[in-house]
């Protein structure tokens, strides 16, 4: 059974940096990505529709997460699929933050501090990935890429958060469970 790929492969006229794609985001959190509408009344983050002109690609990765990381190999089939590995590489390492038995609280400081370290953009020799993805042609496009990583960062951490606590004051231990997982054999 082949890995879920990103639906948003046939989005034309995005903006893509070396082979990185900058997809629009529904979020509050500053940076380049253009702003989707948010969600209608009525719809929450879980129950959004993928035909939905607010679903976006942290939606995806979030979606696919769990189905996707059980994969050691993936077929990389365009630039939104660059998306699709880095948010679920980064979603894992957010989930290592989390400990069972984490206060919401806690686990918001470890997700945002996360989400705020500094980190390594493709081209880096840090960057895990880079045999995947090209680095940037020049210094503005780099540094374009790093506001949208992060920016892409904080609001994954956002709507983590959310679904991993969505039961209460304790963490979930469905999400819990995929903390030893490798996606890929990967981690950020």
């Amino acid at each position: 059974m082949p890995a879920y790929h990103s639906i948003f492969l046939q989005d034309q006229d995005v903006r893509v940096i070396g082979n990185f794609a900058l997809l629009p985001l529904r979020t509050r959190t500053r940076g380049p990505a253009y702003t989707l509408p948010q969600l209608p009344s009525g719809t929450t983050d879980l129950t959004i529709d993928p035909d939905s002109e607010s679903y976006d690609p942290l939606d995806e990765v979030l979606s696919l997460f769990r189905a996707n990381t059980f994969f050691r190999n993936f077929e990389i089939k365009g630039p939104a699929d660059r998306l699709l590995i880095y948010g679920i590489l980064f979603v894992s390492e957010c989930l290592g933050k989390i400990r069972n038995g984490m206060g919401q609280r806690d686990a918001e400081k470890a997700l945002m501090n996360t989400a705020l370290d500094q980190f390594a953009i493709p081209g880096d020799a840090s960057f895990p990935l880079n045999q995947a993805f090209e680095a940037p042609r020049d210094r503005q496009d780099a540094e374009t890429l790093r506001q949208y990583i992060s920016q892409v960062r904080q609001e994954l951490a956002t709507r983590l958060l959310a679904r991993v606590y969505s039961g209460g004051s304790t963490p979930s231990k469905w999400w819990l469970s995929f903390t030893k997982r490798k996606f890929m054999g990967k981690s950020l």
